[in-house]
């Protein structure tokens, strides 16, 4: 039978490459350098610009915008994410809870939990900052995983069954 390891864990994290403040680069990454992905390279029908030029080791960050009336895809994942809502509003579907947003708020996203960002208006474009600790799990292992179901609404997913493969 395996489990989790504590002592294990604690000694992966101490090996773990350490970066020096000063030799970390850049420091600054400019928004006409970011990495903006179509929906259609994700399979997701949002947009996302991936932050990827910081030298962060444990976390990652990306911008995401959906479009007026449109969606994120339905997914779970490994990682904790909050999304910052930079602009618009909107709503989400976490788990069996519904919550209503708007820009200045914070969206958390457990992990392994189904969820799916709603864009609530017709003319205005939803903005989010994403932060996520994906980069950590990879780092301890390849721990992260996920999931999508693409369009998916959280009746059909209940259909399924919360914890199906």
């Amino acid at each position: 039978m395996s489990g989790f390891d504590p002592e294990a864990f604690i000694a992966s994290i101490r090996r773990m490459e350490r970066v020096h403040p000063a030799t970390a680069s850049p420091l600054v990454v400019r928004g006409a350098d970011l990495h903006w992905f179509e929906p259609e390279q994700l399979h997701n029908p949002s947009r996302i610009a991936m932050i990827a030029d910081l030298p962060t080791l444990t976390f990652e960050l990306f911008v995401q915008e959906i479009e007026a009336g449109g969606s994120s895809d339905m997914q779970r994942h490994h990682h904790e994410t909050v999304h910052y809502v930079i602009a618009g509003s909107g709503f989400s579907e976490i788990g069996d809870e519904r919550v209503e947003w708007e820009a200045g708020d914070s969206v958390y996203t457990p992990p392994w939990a189904w969820h799916r960002h709603y864009n609530a208006s017709e003319v205005d474009v939803v903005r989010m900052l994403g932060i996520e600790s994906s980069r950590l799990l990879e780092r301890l292992g390849g721990l992260n995983r996920r999931q999508s179901l693409g369009l998916m609404t959280m009746a059909e997913v209940g259909q399924l069954g919360r914890d199906s493969e």
